[in-house]
C-alpha cells in the first residue's frame, strides 16, 4: 500500500531500532528511534544498490517526495546517477555563491576600504541599495554590462546621476579586484562608458579672495560651538582635506612628533600624508584631552562612547551659523581656497599643491608619484600656508593676486 499523510503522521518511533514504512517505486519512509522521519529511495545504478535522500518530513511533504522520486527515476532511465547529480548541483551552487558579485564585493571592501566595516560607509551603502538586491546573488561571470546598466538606470530615474556614476566606479573597483583574484577574466564596466548622461559636477562654494579669507578666519575664531566643532573648522583651513576625511580622522593615524597625518583617501583608495603645521599640531594637542581616549578626533556628539564620527552636516551647519551659507562657503571650499592662494598668491609649484590635495599626479614619464613625493617641500608649504593664514587673520598686509599676462 502506498504511503498516506495520515500514516506518516501516526508513525511512532521504535525504541529498539529504525524501521521502514514502504511506499511505491522503491520509496519508503525511514522512522528513526528519535522520532525523525526521512523519505528515502533505493535504486540500482551500474549494478550497485544505492540510496537517495528525498527530504525530511514534515519539511518535505509526501507530494514533494513523490515528485523528487519521479525526477530521480527519470534521471536513472537517462543514465544519470541521482546521487552524483545531487552532489554536482550542490557543488555548483557553492561555487556560484563563492563567486557571486556580493561575496566578491564585500571581500573587496573588507580588504581594500579602510572604513568598510562602519555602518555608514558610502561605498557599501551604494552597493547595498543599488546593486546587491538585483545582482548580488548572481555569479560575477554571468553578469552582463546591460545588467549593471539596468541598476544604474534605476538610480538615474531617481534624479541622482552623480550617484549613478559613483556606483559605476565602485563596480569597476570590484571587477578589477575580481580580475586580480582570478574570479573573472576582465573588467566589463568600461563597456558602459558613455552609457550614462554626463555628470554635471557638483560646485562647492569657496572664498578665495585673501581679504574675505581673513574675515572668515576671524569669524571661525569667534565661533561659540563645541570644542571639537571649533577645532574641526580651524583644521579644515589648515589641512584642506576632503570634509569626509577630516570628520572621520582617527587618533591612531596622527603622529604629532613627526607632524604627520597618514590615512587612506576614500575617493581614490590610496595612502596619503598630510604634513601638520605647528598651528595644526597645537589644535590637536588642545583637543586630545577631550577626545583622545576614543577612536575619532571628532566624534559625534550624539554618541557619547565615541564609536561614530562627526556628522557630515556639522561643518557646513557651523559655517551657516557664522553667516556663510552654502552659496558662499562650504567645508569643501577650503580645498579651493588653498589651491587658489597657494598657486596664485604664494607661488608654490602646482604639483606640490596637487599632491597635497591627494589628486592624481604623474611624472613626465607617466608614472604616478607615490605619497611621499616632495614630502619635505610639502612640509614647508603647509607651514608657510598656516603662517600666511595667521598673517591674514591678524591683519597683515594682504598680498594681491598675480595679474594674468
Amino acid at each position: 500500500m502506498p504511503l498516506s499523510d495520515t500514516a506518516i503522521k501516526n508513525a511512532k518511533p521504535s525504541p529498539d531500532k529504525p524501521y521502514k514504512l514502504p511506499d511505491e517505486k522503491g520509496m519508503y519512509l525511514l522512522v528513526h528511534t528519535n522520532g525523525g522521519k526521512y523519505f528515502r529511495l533505493d535504486y540500482r545504478f551500474s549494478g550497485k544498490r544505492k540510496t537517495l535522500a528525498l527530504g525530511t518530513y514534515p519539511e518535505t511533504t509526501l507530494k514533494e517526495a513523490h515528485n523528487k522520486r519521479d525526477t530521480a527515476k527519470k534521471q536513472i532511465s537517462d543514465g544519470i546517477d541521482p546521487n552524483e547529480h545531487k552532489k554536482a548541483v550542490k557543488q555548483a551552487k557553492a561555487e556560484n555563491a563563492a563567486n557571486s558579485f556580493e561575496v566578491i564585493a564585500r571581500e573587496w571592501g573588507a580588504k581594500k576600504v579602510e572604513t568598510w566595516e562602519e555602518k555608514n560607509n558610502r561605498s557599501k551603502r551604494m552597493l547595498e541599495r543599488n546593486i546587491f538586491p538585483w545582482l548580488g546573488s548572481k555569479p560575477i561571470t554571468d553578469i552582463l554590462p546591460k545588467d549593471i546598466l539596468d541598476c544604474l538606470r534605476r538610480i538615474e530615474e531617481r534624479g541622482t546621476i552623480e550617484t549613478a556614476h559613483r556606483t559605476l566606479q565602485i563596480c569597476g573597483q570590484v571587477y578589477r579586484y575580481a580580475v586580480a583574484t582570478g574570479r573573472i577574466d576582465r573588467d566589463i564596466t568600461p563597456d558602459l562608458r558613455g552609457a550614462l548622461p554626463a555628470a554635471k559636477g557638483e560646485h562647492f562654494a569657496a572664498i578665495t579672495e585673501p581679504k574675505a579669507v581673513a574675515e572668515l578666519l576671524r569669524a571661525i575664531d569667534s565661533y561659540q560651538g563645541s570644542l571639537p566643532s571649533v577645532c574641526a573648522l580651524k583644521l579644515a583651513s589648515l589641512v584642506f582635506v576632503r570634509p569626509g576625511e577630516l570628520r572621520a580622522a582617527e587618533w591612531q593615524h596622527i603622529d604629532l612628533e613627526a607632524k604627520e597625518w597618514r590615512y587612506l583617501v576614500s575617493k581614490t583608495d590610496v595612502r596619503h600624508i598630510v604634513p601638520l603645521s605647528d598651528q595644526a599640531v597645537a589644535i590637536l594637542q588642545e583637543l586630545h584631552p577631550l577626545t583622545g581616549h576614543g577612536r575619532y578626533i571628532f566624534p559625534s556628539e550624539r554618541t557619547p562612547r565615541g564609536d561614530r564620527c562627526m556628522s557630515e552636516n556639522t561643518l557646513n551647519a557651523a559655517l551657516k551659523r557664522l553667516g556663510y551659507g552654502k552659496d558662499v562657503m562650504t567645508a569643501h571650499g577650503f580645498r579651493a581656497m588653498a589651491r587658489t592662494i597657494l598657486d596664485e598668491v604664494l607661488g608654490f609649484r602646482p604639483d606640490f599643491i596637487e599632491h597635497q590635495l591627494a589628486h592624481a599626479v604623474k611624472d613626465p614619464n607617466g608614472r604616478a608619484y607615490n605619497r611621499t613625493a616632495h614630502l619635505p617641500e610639502r612640509h614647508k608649504m603647509m607651514q608657510s600656508w598656516a603662517d600666511y593664514l595667521d598673517g591674514l587673520k591678524n591683519g597683515a598686509q594682504v598680498i594681491p593676486f598675480k595679474k594674468a599676462v
